[in-house]
């Protein structure tokens, strides 16, 4: 996985929808959190699991920052996973800002909107998973491609790779 130079990053839980949840073929629901960086738009990573609470959530960005180290802001969605005591502490522990959007505005998190949105038509929408390991493979895969194959207008036709080096 290639280290990208970043100090901003944005986290939202993606929940497509709420009232019609991703499933595997055994009817299971499952969720993802997407993490994209601001300046580069890199997908930093995606979460599969049958439940993303905010302890679950904590732990994921732990990992992160022991790789990608610790961004200064985080912008989120208000999930209850955000809004909770717990991730509020953690955020301050860290003396990382979190900059929620406002309450039926997504569009004040376009940049993880669209990302969503791409995941959703190239991934979520293509597969019928087994499991949430074959999800998580799969967009671990995608992630890949996403990251190193795939130019983006906003950042003059170059990938997040090649934007970022």
């Amino acid at each position: 996985m290639a280290k990208f130079k970043t100090k901003t990053y944005i986290y939202n839980l993606s929940k497509f929808p709420a009232i019609y949840p991703d499933t595997l073929e055994n009817g299971r629901k499952f969720r993802t959190l997407n993490v994209v960086d601001h300046f580069n738009r890199a997908c930093m990573g995606i979460a599969v699991a049958h439940s993303l609470p905010s302890v679950r959530v904590i732990e994921y960005l732990e990992r992160m920052i022991e790789f990608q180290g610790k961004p200064r802001r985080i912008r989120t969605d208000n999930g209850p996973e955000f809004r909770s005591k717990k991730f509020q502490a953690w955020m301050s522990d860290q003396q990382i800002t979190w900059s929620p959007i406002q309450k039926g505005k997504p569009q004040q998190n376009g940049i993880v909107e669209r990302f969503n949105r791409t995941f959703r038509e190239d991934v979520l929408d293509a597969y019928l998973f087994s499991s949430v390991a074959h999800a998580q493979d799969l967009a671990d895969t995608w992630k890949q491609d996403y990251n190193n194959r795939r130019p983006h207008q906003s950042l003059g036709y170059q990938t997040p790779s090649e934007y970022a080096a």
